[in-house]
Parts: C-alpha cells; structure tokens; sequence
C-alpha cells in the first residue's frame, strides 16, 4: 500500500501594509485605509501561497486574523469595518480564485461579520476554490502578561457553531482547526481527534514568556496523546505602531516528533506529514485508545 504524504504549509510572517504610523496616537490616520491594509495583506498572502505551491505544497493554513496587523493589543472600535462575511467578502472571493489557480487548500483565518456578530473565524477552502465550512474561535482572551495587553473580547465574541469543532474532509485528509487561546484547553484537540482529525492547524498571534515555553510542549504531547498532526502557525516580527514582539517557531509535529522544515521561503514553515503513521502501532508499544478507562474520562 502506498503512504499518504501530505506536503503541508504554515505561514510566518507579520502585517505587510507599509505605511502604518510611528505611534498609537496616529492610528486614526488609517481610518479610510482599512482596504488598502486588507488588500496588502491579501496580496502578501496569495505570493506565499504561489511560493509554497512551488514547493510542491498541497494545503496551507495562514496566521490567525492573517488580512491586518494585530489590532487587539488596544481597544479602537476603528478596526471593527475590517471585519467581512465568510463565504461573500472579498478576501474569501479572492483566495478562492488563488486556490482553484493553484490547486491549493487554503485554511484562511479572517474577522468575520455575520449580522451584528463578529468573530475570529478559519475558512477552509479546497484545491478547487470551493467552500468547505469555517472554524470560528471558540475561547476568547483578555488579560495580559510582561509584554503587553490583549483585548480580544472588544472585537469579536466566542463560537456559537454547533458543532464548536468541526472537522473537514479534504482529497488530503481530515482536517481540524484550533485558532489561538483554544489550543490550551483539554478537550480541544481530543474532540477534534475523535471526530477523526488526522491533521490540526493552530493559527496564533502569541507573545510572553509563558506562551513561548508552552508553545513548544502543548502540540508535541497533544500529538502523541491523541495520535494526530499539529501544525502551529504563529506570527512573527513586530508591528508598527505597538512594537509588540512575536516570536514566530511555528513548527509541525505528529504522535512520534518534530517534522523537518523543507522550506527555502523565509515566511514559510513546510512540511511532509506522513499519514500512515497514524494507523501503524505505537512504535512505543503504547495502546492509549485500548487502555483508557472510560470511568475516568472528564467531560468538557
């Protein structure tokens, strides 16, 4: 039988809009360049996709809230407009057309606006640029830590979806999808594995100290326990006006370790993700599905 190797793709990269102000104070310049931002941005995001395509990459999962920079470090009500429907908008309309193009499935992660509501929500499109369904962020933070603060709440509330994590087929696999904050708690990826998820993207804009140390020991112990891929998409740089730092290492890994990064594209992170794997035993003669005691199981 042949394996099933799924060359996979994560952007690294940070706001591509180049005239954003100094400082805080002049933000309100931007306020009739919100589509200038969006579009930049778009752009940016559609030469990644023709670059990883040229890798021979067959899905690719952007950064979260991926069309602006990261705005919830304050709270502006000027960056809610940004916020577009996930099926009509024009972002969606455009990648679509990218994606049929290329051959290419694209999870998007947006601001999305339906009616009065608003939400951090991941598009999923297939290689024909067809619509597949959405992912919205079902746990939204606010708080802060050394570096600075974050408001999300302000923006965009959490998931009404039934279900809260839904997984998509694809001619590559199932595909699940985390974004951000949801990838701390316990029932996340579990839920997700059992609907038969073989690989999750995680889209973030993360920073801190104790973000960056959990960063790299969630997804490779969530991998093993629950017998999937993780590929965990976080932004990197910093961000004119804040200057907030993000430290980017995302990276893929599946239930026995690190994937190797195949990329020549610096704001690329890109992988081969041997499904086989996930049917073959436990090369540490583990069998947790077999041995767990279903008396024991904390409900969500």
């Amino acid at each position: 039988m042949p394996r099933r190797v799924v060359r996979a793709a994560l952007t690294e990269t940070s706001n591509a809009y180049a005239h954003m102000p100094e400082t805080v104070e002049e933000l309100g310049s931007l306020k009739d360049k919100l589509e200038d931002i969006r579009k930049a941005n778009v752009e940016h995001h559609i030469e990644l996709m023709e670059a990883a395509r040229a890798q021979g990459v067959q899905v690719i999962c952007f950064g979260e809230l991926f069309p602006a920079p990261y705005f919830a470090l304050g709270t502006d009500p000027m960056w809610i407009p940004l916020a577009e429907d996930a099926r009509t908008g024009k972002t969606v309309t455009e990648l679509r057309e990218a994606a049929r193009r290329l051959g290419l499935i694209v999870v998007a992660p947006i601001y999305e606006r339906d009616g009065e509501k608003r939400f951090n929500t991941a598009v999923v499109l297939d290689e024909k640029g067809e619509y597949l369904g959405k992912f919205r962020k079902a746990h939204i933070p606010f708080g802060g830590n050394e570096q600075g603060s974050f408001h999300e709440n302000f923006y965009y509330g959490r998931s009404d979806s039934d279900p809260l994590f839904p997984v998509f087929a694809t001619s590559v696999g199932k595909i699940g999808v985390a974004i951000c904050y949801d990838r701390h708690f316990y029932y996340v990826m579990p839920s997700l594995a059992r609907q038969g998820a073989e690989l999750i993207f995680s889209p973030a804009i993360t920073f801190g100290s104790k973000s960056q140390r959990m960063w790299h020991l969630e997804f490779p112990t969530d991998a093993a326990r629950f017998n999937v891929f993780i590929g965990g998409s976080n932004r990197k740089g910093s961000e004119k006006p804040w200057n907030q730092p993000y430290f980017g290492e995302s990276y893929f890994v599946g239930p026995n370790g690190l994937c190797a990064n195949l990329s020549t594209h610096p704001n690329l992170v890109i992988a081969d993700i041997d499904l086989t794997t996930l049917s073959e035993p436990d090369p540490s003669g583990w069998n947790l599905p077999r041995d767990t005691r279903k008396e024991c199981s904390v409900s969500g």
